[in-house]
């Protein structure tokens, strides 16, 4: 049954995980040899004693190393430039993960673009986190125009040829996945979830929520520009026509005796309508990149 699969290299990216790197593996290599998955670990400048753990290790697992630490999404991308085969799954390094739960994501691998692990009822929940994931998943719904069932999680399989085309529009950071999720569901490749159970963290992570979640609004709103720019520029004309309309309404024919015209609501109209037309011209620009980037 293997040999009929497609061929597949697992991306462990790992930075500051001594605590938890070396259980990681230990549980995913014989998994990994049994349906014959490559091994990459991306060690990203660790200043522990997480590179010392990975150059003892002699189990064939390729390691690529950064000098310094370039974050979570250039961990990826380096993984993805060193694998091989037709598909590439990401594999978080903390022992959230489990080998067989990547294993349930492999078994239901058909003709998507990409299959998500879901974290489903009985998966660790940081609590300090909920508000955060809550907000940012309410604004990921609302931009790509359906509900994503989990936006950030870090267990997937992707097909290698379509991650190296968009390559080049994630971040080099925390919001790799995030921005990912976004960029194919809008771009309407056929993405799967799966249900999996992930584990409480070894370790302290290094993400911060303020700074990467503002970074990470930032990306889908980027995103979602490029593929569907009327989902952002389209309210926002509205909402500033709407506006005018209120306020040249309200205040120049209701309160006031002598303007019924007012300048400012004037402004606000025409800005609002310079905002849609700017908007159909930059979807037009999206439909020639989009179309340069299908196969």
């Amino acid at each position: 049954m293997t040999a009929q699969r497609p061929d597949m290299t697992v991306v462990i990216p790992v930075f500051n995980e001594e605590e938890a790197i070396a259980d990681t593996l230990d549980d995913l290599i014989p998994v990994a040899r049994e349906n014959g998955w490559k091994l990459i670990v991306v060690d990203d400048g660790s200043r522990d004693a997480t590179g010392e753990i990975l150059s003892a290790r002699e189990d064939g697992v390729t390691v690529v190393t950064h000098k310094v630490n370039r974050g979570y999404g250039a961990s990826l991308k380096s993984g993805i430039r060193h694998a091989e085969g037709d598909l590439v799954a990401f594999y978080d390094s903390d022992g959230q993960h489990t080998p067989d739960q990547l294993e349930k994501l492999w078994d239901c691998w058909g003709r998507q673009d990409m299959v998500v692990g879901q974290r489903s009822r009985g998966s660790h929940l940081s609590l300090a986190r909920a508000p955060g994931k809550w907000l940012l998943a309410r604004i990921a719904n609302f931009l790509a125009g359906r509900k994503i069932p989990d936006l950030n999680s870090g267990l997937r399989i992707v097909r290698r040829d379509l991650m190296i085309r968009y390559t080049s529009l994630f971040p080099d950071g925390f919001s790799f996945s995030t921005t990912s999720t976004i960029a194919f569901i809008s771009d309407r490749r056929l993405v799967e979830y799966v249900p999996v159970q992930t584990r409480k963290r070894t370790g302290k992570s290094s993400v911060r929520q303020i700074r990467d979640g503002f970074g990470t609004i930032l990306q889908i709103i980027r995103l979602v520009t490029l593929f569907n720019p009327l989902k952002v520029f389209l309210p926002a004309s509205l909402i500033l026509i709407l506006v005018g309309l209120i306020y040249e309404v309200l205040w120049g024919y209701l309160f006031s005796t002598h303007l019924k015209l007012l300048p400012g609501a004037l402004l606000t109209f025409l800005t609002g309508v310079i905002v849609f037309f700017f908007g159909l011209i930059i979807d037009q620009i999206s439909e020639i990149r989009r179309n340069s980037m299908k196969e």
